[in-house]
């Protein structure tokens, strides 16, 4: 991002002359109190806002520029997690994740093969054929994190990931996104979780009226938890 603010209709000012470069390969948290401007920065990167002003490249492509007709062609690059999960109610396990495949018409056989294997990553291999209501949050969330990394994307993007998850299926899911960066995923994450941001010592970002205030290349949370 480079001198990027998000100034909303009803004129109030998200993100404020924010410049910022997220190496391939980076682990990064975005911290910062609540209404501080973390997801409308999480947004901006895969399209779902729009900026007032400055330039984003993502993937090596200025995404400012992009046609509408485009941003499904950008997000098949990237990874999205979200807190709610956004599940398909009346898809199993494995048909939510294959259904990422599908939108990209990729082979049967290429989906069968992919798919079991992200659902062995995130260990729900023999929860495949369950529903998300027969899931706990911690479970729904894996499918979450699984049907995001099954197109192999360069960039996942999570906002809030944690938000609803008690301390030890937090760390679950922390491991996940671990082994997703060390293969050379790059993790971007919008995150109140103190606890974690403390003990994984990863690169960390604070923003605070839409400004970036602090950004370390090992980072605490540095806020009240």
């Amino acid at each position: 991002m480079t001198d990027v603010s998000k100034v909303y209709s009803n004129g109030s000012v998200a993100l404020s002359d924010v410049s910022v470069n997220i190496a391939e390969g980076d682990f990064v948290f975005v911290v910062g109190p609540s209404g501080a401007g973390k997801s409308t920065f999480i947004k901006l990167i895969f399209r779902e806002e729009w900026p007032t002003n400055g330039q984003i490249i993502v993937n090596g492509r200025n995404i400012t520029e992009l046609s509408l007709r485009e941003v499904p062609f950008l997000r098949r690059g990237l990874g999205i997690v979200f807190q709610d999960y956004r599940l398909l109610p009346n898809k199993s396990v494995h048909e939510n994740v294959a259904f990422a495949m599908e939108v990209i018409e990729a082979p049967r056989r290429e989906i069968q093969k992919r798919v079991n294997h992200v659902l062995e990553l995130v260990g729900l291999r023999d929860l495949a054929r369950n529903l998300p209501s027969e899931l706990s949050g911690g479970e729904q969330q894996r499918v979450a994190i699984a049907r995001a990394i099954v197109n192999k994307p360069r960039v996942v993007i999570a906002d809030e990931p944690t938000g609803n998850l008690d301390p030890d299926t937090s760390w679950e899911i922390m491991k996940i996104f671990e082994k997703i960066n060390e293969d050379g995923t790059t993790l971007v994450m919008a995150t109140h979780d103190k606890t974690v941001v403390d003990a994984m010592k990863r690169r960390v970002i604070a923003i605070e009226k839409g400004r970036i205030v602090r950004d370390e290349a090992i980072g605490v949370y540095g806020y009240e938890g």
